[in-house]
């Protein structure tokens, strides 16, 4: 059974199971080894939902419970109030839901997931946040989304999870103005080497800047470089500077009992 990274702020609460899942624990092989929970990949889709169902298994869910949206990059949240099935999934980056039952996963190979939880109302999410999510309003989506449900932004705890780090994230220079360009104080998550060098974008930093601006209760961090870290966990930077042609993508889930 794999074996996810758990976040303090959210396993204390009874009735919610979650986890950041990493690479490990699963069926697939090749550079899909082994917990590949990406039904977008050109794994072998018997693998795929076998993996999945160990996730959702390993939550204490049924083992087809696990949802994951068509992640698009986008600020769009949406509340879930029945499963579907695997690829009929909606197009968004965001989930949330007071149901019990249904996991909520986000899946992610360098981008951030977010797990939100309001325990009083007994309400959830998960979010896909990469760069452009991030900075769009993913995170904020996902908490009005929950005050949909009854939440309270001060009595959500949120948790980030494994994502490449800023010493890994090397961009360009039309990716910074982009920042720096909605926000002038952005510019303190970008760092350069030397003078003159391309920068390197701190990605959970700002993630965590941008939920400790949404005033919520807890905000913890679980987080460590997916680039770095070859034997737990995926990364498509490190598929596409190596060539490999595909990755696979570790999910992150939540779910009320």
């Amino acid at each position: 059974m794999p074996k996810p990274i758990s976040a303090d702020c959210i396993a204390e609460i009874r009735g919610v199971a979650h986890g950041f899942f990493t690479r490990e624990g699963g069926v697939s092989g090749g550079i899909y080894g082994s917990l590949n929970c990406g039904a977008g990949s050109k794994d072998d889709r018997a693998h795929v939902i076998e993996n999945r169902s160990r996730v959702a298994m390993a939550l204490g869910a049924r083992s087809d419970s696990l949802l994951t949206c068509h992640q698009i990059h986008s600020a769009d949240a949406i509340v879930v109030t029945r499963p579907w099935a695997m690829g009929e999934n909606p197009k968004a980056d965001a989930m949330v839901t007071n149901m019990p039952g249904i996991a909520l996963g986000a899946l992610a190979a360098d981008c951030a997931p977010v797990l939100f939880v309001d325990p009083e109302a007994r309400v959830i999410g998960a979010a896909h946040a990469g760069w452009k999510g991030a900075l769009t309003g993913v995170l904020e989506a996902t908490v009005r989304a929950m005050t949909t449900l009854g939440a309270r932004p001060q009595r959500i705890r949120a948790a980030l999870g494994p994502c490449i780090g800023p010493d890994a994230y090397e961009v360009g220079p039309e990716f910074e103005a982009r920042f720096v360009e909605a926000d002038a104080s952005y510019a303190a998550f970008f760092r350069r080497a030397q003078l003159g060098a391309r920068a390197y974008f701190d990605l959970p930093g700002f993630v965590l800047a941008r939920l400790g601006a949404a005033g919520l209760d807890t905000v913890e961090s679980c987080t460590r470089c997916t680039y770095g870290d070859e034997q737990g966990l995926f990364s498509y930077r490190r598929a596409t500077h190596r060539g490999e042609g595909d990755y696979g993508r570790q999910v992150s889930a939540i779910v009320l009992l």
